[in-house]
């Protein structure tokens, strides 16, 4: 089996800002795996937070590419398992590689990858369009921009509920609250209380990861439903965030790829929380991947190609808020840069 790397900076249609940072640009790393005829397409993108970068995700899947080009027809379990191994720290690089085999693997097999996994597509979720922290003129404009069904809106601001209370004028759509760690118990309580009167549908991450206690407050004092990024990466921490959480969103990049996220969404539903697949600003390769999780999640924000300036890669495609597969098989993408 080939490895080859590409990497990418990817151009953001608008400056993208959250609580914690501002970016105008996304780097990204694509991995092609090629064998037998065919080839399988994955990938990671950089990111601060968890001070991981394009160039050390290309360094750690170079050190092994022995290993990659040892592999033959290993189930995808059995080459995350392997692959693990050798990136356990480096999940981002492992969820690129990972992608790129599931998507090899159902491709060889000439299935779409959730006809491979037995998934029906009947009742699948919509996904939300990001709307970054700005000045609310700017947010408003945004949401203009793109009129969509709901919007997942980043906050962690002093003016939050002023933001809030303004798009809401402009649209009846769903909101989604992300404040990205943003907020302390008593402003997450108090906002909660307000967002609720505007729509809002649920809060995502209002607490700083490692504040379990301020998470149990929360998730028995708040009017609205917890959903966790930060505080559940990789798989043990699904059943920390039970009775502190009422739903976990799963990144892909995070936890290792679709391989852990599918055993960490079916434990969550197994302990009775809402299910989430969210993406870190991906490509169409990313995003086309997490769609074939759609039949398994509540909730998916799955908006990153859309937040391009200029995307590097077909596959699936969004129509307010719909997602349609491509025809292909695999995840169905194909690389146009």
């Amino acid at each position: 089996m080939k490895l080859i790397i590409r990497t990418y900076n990817l151009k953001l249609k608008h400056p993208f800002t959250i609580s914690r940072e501002t970016h105008t640009i996304q780097p990204s790393l694509i991995v092609e795996l090629q064998s037998e005829g065919y080839s399988g397409f994955g990938e990671a993108t950089s990111n601060p937070y968890y001070k991981i970068t394009v160039d050390s995700m290309k360094a750690n899947l170079e050190k092994i590419i022995p290993f990659i080009e040892s592999v033959t027809n290993e189930t995808p379990e059995e080459f995350w398992q392997k692959a693990h191994q050798f990136l356990q720290h480096d999940m981002f690089a492992l969820c690129a590689l990972d992608l790129a085999y599931n998507d090899w693997y159902a491709r060889k097999q000439a299935k779409k990858l959730y006809e491979l996994w037995g998934y029906s597509t009947d009742k699948n979720p919509m996904t939300d369009y990001t709307i970054g922290i700005d000045s609310i003129e700017k947010m408003v404009s945004k949401m203009k921009e793109l009129p969509w069904p709901i919007y997942k809106i980043k906050l962690g601001t002093k003016e939050d509920i002023a933001i809030v209370t303004e798009l809401r004028k402009h649209t009846n759509a769903i909101f989604r609250i992300d404040a990205n760690c943003g907020w302390t118990v008593d402003e997450a309580l108090h906002n909660a209380i307000e967002l609720k009167k505007l729509g809002v549908e649920f809060l995502e991450q209002p607490l700083k990861a490692d504040n379990w206690e301020g998470h149990k407050q929360l998730f028995e004092n708040s009017v609205l439903p917890i959903i966790a990024d930060e505080s559940c990466i990789v798989e043990e921490d699904v059943a920390k965030c039970h009775n502190h959480f009422h739903g976990v969103n799963v990144k892909l990049v995070k936890c290792g790829g679709l391989t852990p996220a599918r055993r960490m969404i079916s434990q969550a539903k197994k302990l009775g929380m809402k299910t989430m697949v969210g993406c870190m600003t991906e490509s169409t390769v990313g995003i086309s991947a997490i769609a074939h999780l759609l039949p398994e999640l509540d909730f998916v924000d799955m908006d990153g190609g859309l937040l391009l300036a200029e995307d590097i890669a077909t596959g699936i495609t969004l129509n307010d808020g719909v997602i349609q597969y491509s025809d292909l098989h695999g995840t169905g993408v194909t690389l146009i840069s």
